[in-house]
């Protein structure tokens, strides 16, 4: 097994991990993103902590099982990326949305990596 991609594996679940904490502390709505934890838009974002949770989850499986790789490269390019274009079509706001744009930006490596290594011909 190839050290390098379980790592950058977990490192894109542990990048994802940060958001899905909401589940466990509602009071991160507001450390991480300046929205309280009550309320509708509260309410929308620790849903989305479920979402970071399922993205955890298969970042994870696919550290460990190379089958499920080519789908999560496509679920976690999703998070990332769409993430990252959502942030500069709304101007690149700064606050909390900066630092995790900035993390997204930094996710982009160990993401290109194990996405070419999962897509790549075999012979």
């Amino acid at each position: 097994m190839d050290r390098l991609v379980t790592f950058c594996w977990l490192a894109l679940a542990a990048i994802h991990a940060s958001p899905a904490a909401v589940l466990v502390k509602p009071g991160l709505t507001d450390t991480l993103y300046g929205v309280s934890p009550t309320g509708a838009t509260g309410m929308i974002v620790i849903h989305r902590g479920v979402l970071f949770l399922a993205i955890v989850v298969v970042a994870c499986f696919a550290a460990f099982v190379p089958e499920a790789r080519k789908a999560a490269t496509l679920l976690v390019g999703i998070s990332v990326i769409g993430f990252l274009l959502v942030y500069i079509s709304a101007g690149a706001p700064g606050g909390p949305l900066r630092t995790i744009a900035l993390v997204d930006a930094l996710a982009l490596l160990p993401l290109a990596y194990v996405t070419w290594r999962a897509w790549r011909a075999t012979d």
